[in-house]
């Protein structure tokens, strides 16, 4: 993997992290997960 590839998965990973992080909890119902989703579903942004 190369250096750029890498940075800009872990933009997206912190993204990720950030915008759903910034949801509440009714919302992130709505779409179906939960807090504890987050780190999961983010990790999967950065592979």
């Amino acid at each position: 993997m190369n250096p750029i590839r890498i940075a800009k998965n872990w933009i997206s990973y912190r993204r990720t992290l950030s915008e759903l992080g910034s949801l509440s909890n009714q919302t992130l119902s709505d779409i179906g997960i939960t807090r504890y989703d987050i780190r999961n579903i983010a990790t999967r942004s950065f592979r």
